[in-house]
């Protein structure tokens, strides 16, 4: 089998358009040549990742394939846009069933990308939301965060996160040394959040377009 090929695709759209980016999430074509793995997804300012936090001009995708992947109806209604390109360092759980990134392995030594994604539970979603907001306020003011926003394959029970790193170490730092996130950490198993979890960490090996669009604050 051919190494896989791992892109994060995002776009801003004009607020004109939004109409147009909803009905392509709605019927965008997830067989594409080469692609084993697609998901279009909606996305969150990154300042809560709650439901109210949607930010709907803007849009993303990610894609395992076998070859670079193109979007070009996306791209005709993007003021902006930016592709990241990934390579899987290590991934846990299941997305709808699959597990999509194969790991190498390797560490990075450069910026890194960690990605999550959940299904809630229904009657868990209160309680997860409450816990939401303490973790949101740490991950805006920790060490070495890059970018930061909200995914999600519906605005409500798909739950998902994308956050940038200057190195794996300040990503380690923030996951197991701030306390409202390791609290919510050792939650997890006792509140049974998620239906269904992934966590996967990537080397960012390359970044093409308007790195805004990620919502990448600090250099």
């Amino acid at each position: 089998m051919p190494e896989s090929v791992v892109s994060l695709h995002v776009w801003r759209v004009p607020r004109r358009l939004v109409g147009s980016a909803m009905l392509r999430m709605a019927f965008a074509r997830r067989d594409l040549p080469g692609v084993r793995f697609a998901k279009f997804l909606g996305t969150g300012t990154g300042t809560g990742f709650g439901p109210s936090d949607t930010d709907l001009t803007r849009w993303a995708a990610i894609s395992v394939s076998d070859r670079p992947v193109r979007y070009p109806a996306w791209d005709r209604i993007a003021a902006s846009r930016a592709r990241v390109d990934l390579e899987p360092l290590i991934s846990r759980g299941a997305w709808s069933g699959r597990e999509p990134f194969q790991p190498t392995g390797r560490k990075a030594d450069g910026p890194v990308l960690a990605l999550t994604r959940a299904r809630l539970r229904p009657t868990r979603a209160v309680r997860f939301w409450s816990a939401i907001p303490a973790v949101a306020r740490e991950l805006a003011e920790a060490p070495g965060l890059l970018a930061r926003f909200g995914v999600g394959e519906a605005p409500i029970g798909w739950q998902g996160t994308v956050s940038v790193w200057r190195s794996a170490a300040d990503l380690t730092a923030f996951a197991y040394r701030q306390p409202q996130h390791r609290a919510a950490i050792a939650r997890t198993p006792a509140d049974r959040w998620y239906a269904e979890e992934l966590f996967a960490r990537f080397a960012v090996l390359d970044v093409n377009g308007d790195r805004s669009v990620l919502g990448w604050e600090r250099t």
